[in-house]
């Protein structure tokens, strides 16, 4: 699925330049606010690549801070929604602003892990290796 995002990226370059309506076999797309059809698929695969990528990287990572790539998903999905209702006046400029709901909470727990995992004087190190050597006790015993 990684391997395809280049070509969704560059999908845009099979629309045409100049047109405003694109007649395909799934239908018309029409450029919207935007100055071409060329220019609507533009912004539209870039937020759908950055999507893809961002999901795929927040359900494959298994580290405590993997909700942090939520706060760029979340950008990515109102700018989105900014690109495919393009009445909108101004798409990139007041996602920010809007996402920040969503955000705060994120960050605030993300610091509030991070203080928390700070503060403890959890050996980690020593706990894997006593892992390690247990798991090399039980397999020596049975050969």
């Amino acid at each position: 699925m990684l391997v395809a995002t280049p070509f969704l990226f560059y999908f845009y370059k099979n629309a045409p330049a100049e047109a405003s309506e694109w007649h395909t076999w799934l239908g018309t797309i029409k450029s919207g606010g935007f100055g071409s059809v060329q220019s609507y698929m533009h912004a539209l695969f870039t937020k759908l690549t950055f999507i893809l990528l961002t999901t795929v990287w927040f359900l494959t990572s298994r580290n405590w801070w993997k909700y942090a790539i939520l706060i760029p998903l979340t950008m990515f999905l109102f700018q989105l929604s900014g690109v495919i209702n393009y009445k909108i006046q101004y798409i990139d400029e007041f996602d920010f602003w809007y996402s920040l709901p969503v955000i705060l909470p994120i960050l605030f727990f993300l610091i509030y892990i991070s203080y928390r995992i700070g503060k403890r004087e959890t050996p980690g190190v020593d706990l894997k290796e006593e892992v390690d050597e247990e798991i090399n006790n039980i397999f020596s015993d049975n050969l």
